[in-house]
């Protein structure tokens, strides 16, 4: 079968979001207005990369602020107050209650009470015992405060990490980066969790995988499931968009390098301590429904309790489904989706199914939302959302911990899960909308195919659902003579040419 090869817009044609996002012009007000004609990017000694790093580090630094009152009393000081000043972190209470304080070694060493060994994969587990090393003595108050700066240090650069990658993962959007660097949800929530490192990971394996390194891609999000199980989920928009372009091998390829990076990391402690490393998995299957998800709102308005058995076989049984819509969607759209489309999505109907919602896994979504729908009004639209979801969690817990004398009572919280399930679905609405309509697609508008796409970038279509290959080559050719691509209709397309398939 041929493979459809395009004229990708010139490398230094970046795109501006102020030209291009209304919000975004009007947003740039506050530092002068919109970049002019004769403006150059990059000539006086930062990149848009740079700036968006820069940025990045500025807003994390802003979030650690934003943790001041538990740092310096909070965390300490009973359980409310870290609540009503909405600065919570799991990180400084695990230190103390999963032994690390004492020395204990992840895996191996018995924790004792009902988790008796840490719950967290091996790469973050891993994470978590090198931030101990270089904590310093003391007592056990200063000794927490200095593991969380620590971390909060090692997570800065993951979230550096991140904000590059996400900026050059498609060459002609780099301000699509700040996004990402400027959305307050990560602020907040960055140095909840160590989650930032999973995320890091699957923006660098999304930045390899756009540069046509499956082998690369697949060893990092093979790192990024050992440090979280959500990113192992990319490897279904993959498979799915290698099958309608007919791309076997680079599936294979990723596939084989993030099932070998698994095992390196995990292999050695499933081997020698194979009890603690099962507690992950026995958690997370064990795990009663929890803060944020649709089967608390189910719970709490019928009355009854769901098992965890049921919330399991429930959240799988939708979580199929979900892949089963996004196979059809991918087989049947006019035009290949783009893979950072299908990558939000799935990644958004497992955080929309799953039996919890911490407010730190809205950072699994934000790169994704930034290379899947780049307009700023609806990303900000969405995380206004989570922000007020992320308010909300927390003042629901002070209301509990108060005795019900100040916080956000059930309603209320119920109101907040309510608007991100709704917000969370309405930006994947968005992103199902510019599949099935291309035009409507920002990336796209410049006549780029799929930035992020690597070996899938430009490659014609093998299997189209509902219709043959032929008939989809014949007028995918047919436009491809007039000058225009589906989903261009505003002006000429590349010119496209057809080559030899991957055999």
């Amino acid at each position: 079968m041929p493979s459809l090869q395009k004229t990708s817009p010139p490398r230094d044609q970046v795109v501006r979001p102020t030209h291009a996002d209304e919000v975004a012009a009007r947003g740039s007000e506050l530092i002068g207005g919109p970049a002019g004609r004769r403006a150059a990017p990059g000539r006086g000694g930062l990149t848009p990369v740079g700036v968006v790093a820069l940025v990045t580090l500025g807003m994390f630094a802003l979030g650690m602020v934003q943790k001041l009152p538990c740092y310096n009393w909070a965390w300490f000081q009973g359980s409310t107050s870290q609540y009503t000043h909405a600065c919570y972190s799991d990180i400084p209470h695990l230190f103390s209650g999963r032994g690390f304080a004492d020395g204990l070694v992840p895996y191996f060493d018995r924790i004792g009470g009902d988790i008796p060994f840490l719950e967290y994969p091996v790469l973050t587990g891993l994470f978590m015992e090198v931030a101990a090393w270089l904590t310093p003595g003391g007592e056990l108050i200063a000794r927490q405060q200095s593991y969380w700066m620590v971390n909060a240090g090692l997570l800065m650069v993951c979230a550096a990490v991140l904000a590059v990658c996400v900026a050059r993962t498609h060459r002609t959007r780099p301000w699509d980066g700040l996004l990402v660097a400027l959305a307050p949800a990560f602020a907040l929530t960055a140095t909840i969790n160590w989650d930032l490192l999973a995320v890091a990971l699957t923006a660098a394996a999304m930045l390899l995988w756009s540069r046509g390194r499956p082998f690369g891609s697949g060893v990092l999000l093979g790192l990024a499931t050992a440090a979280k199980f959500y990113p192992v989920l990319l490897l279904v928009p993959l498979f799915l968009l290698c099958w309608r372009a007919g791309r076997p091998r680079a599936f294979a390829t990723a596939a084989a390098g993030a099932a070998g990076a698994w095992l390196v990391v995990n292999l050695p402690v499933m081997l020698a301590a194979p009890e603690g490393w099962r507690q992950f998995y026995v958690f997370s299957t064990e795990r009663n429904v929890d803060y944020g998800s649709i089967w608390l709102l189910i719970s709490q308005n019928t009355g009854n309790t769901i098992p965890p058995g049921t919330a399991n076989r429930g959240a799988m049984a939708l979580m199929a489904l979900a892949v089963l819509g996004l196979a059809y969607l991918t087989l049947t759209a006019p035009r290949r989706p783009r893979f950072a489309q299908l990558a939000f999505l799935i990644v958004a109907a497992f955080v929309l199914v799953n039996k919890v919602y911490s407010p730190q896994y809205v950072l699994w979504l934000v790169p994704l939302a930034a290379l899947a729908r780049p307009r700023w009004r609806d990303f900000l639209i969405w995380q206004t959302g989570e922000v007020l979801y992320f308010l909300a969690i927390w003042l629901y817990l002070a209301y509990g911990a108060s005795g019900d004398k100040q916080g956000l009572p059930g309603d209320g919280y119920q109101f907040a899960i309510v608007l991100h399930v709704l917000g969370t679905l309405w930006l994947c609405a968005l992103v199902v909308r510019d599949i099935l309509a291309p035009d409507r697609d920002e990336v796209r508008r410049d006549g780029s195919d799929d930035p992020s796409g690597g070996v899938l970038d430009g490659a014609g279509d093998v299997f189209v659902l509902g219709r043959t290959a032929r008939t989809a080559r014949t007028a995918r050719t047919a436009l491809g003579a007039l000058g225009t691509l589906p989903g261009e209709p505003d002006g000429p397309g590349p010119r496209v040419e057809w080559g030899t398939p991957e055999k």
